[in-house]
């Protein structure tokens, strides 16, 4: 495994887990769920980086992060990348790893049998855009958070109705100037950012408009 498709690798994120932990999104992503926020990541073979600058961009910032969130895209899509990387965060980190995928329980587990102990908590589960979004972490109420170890258990405290505090995104910006949103906004919120900006006289494109193929 010599390289990996990767849309952005982060530090620090407050609002994809506890704690200020690094953010890894994969790039390219096979399912799809109409009204996903984050389309920019489902185009494949964009992002490509060598593995042994992943693993060291991961090393340099392990000693401040209290944990490694994995999301995309679809991280299971590149399954050996993400099983270098996750092996890599425990060798190098005493920290939990979370990982988002639009794939339920049962289709993972073979990944899961065949690399144990590399995650700690999994959120599974389409994004469905017809069915409420009332709990934490999660873009649809469908989705679930399973802790397959011991340490994953805290994960199991956002198995709760959503707070304010739980819409709280974290804002970064590139170095052309774009900003991203890391986080699970509730729904409508980033119309209502595009209307806002709108009306200070900003001009404002977000990837849920302009699609995978951009």
């Amino acid at each position: 495994m010599t390289h990996a498709f990767i849309s952005r690798l982060h530090y620090p994120v407050s609002a994809l887990g506890p704690g200020q932990r690094v953010g890894l999104w994969f790039q390219g992503c096979s399912i799809g769920c109409p009204g996903c926020i984050s389309m920019d990541t489902w185009k494949p073979g964009l992002g490509a980086a060598l593995m042994e600058e992943i693993l060291g961009q991961l090393s340099a910032m392990a000693h401040e992060a209290d944990g490694l969130t994995v999301s995309g895209g679809e991280p299971f899509d590149q399954p050996d990348a993400l099983a270098v990387i996750l092996a890599h965060w425990r060798a190098i980190a005493g920290t939990t790893t979370l990982v988002f995928t639009g794939r339920e329980l049962s289709e993972v587990e073979s990944w899961l049998s065949d690399h144990p102990d590399l995650i700690d908590a999994v959120i599974t589960g389409r994004f469905r855009s017809e069915l409420p979004q009332t709990l934490a972490l999660r873009g649809s109420d469908n989705q679930r958070i399973h802790a397959l170890t011991a340490a994953g258990a805290e994960m199991l405290s956002y198995d709760r109705p959503a707070t304010a505090a739980d819409r709280r995104l974290d804002v970064t910006f590139d170095e052309q100037g774009h900003a991203w949103l890391a986080g699970i906004p509730a729904r409508g919120e980033l119309a209502r950012l595009r209307r806002v900006l709108a009306a200070a006289g900003h001009q404002t494109v977000t990837s849920d408009m302009v699609g995978a193929n951009s």
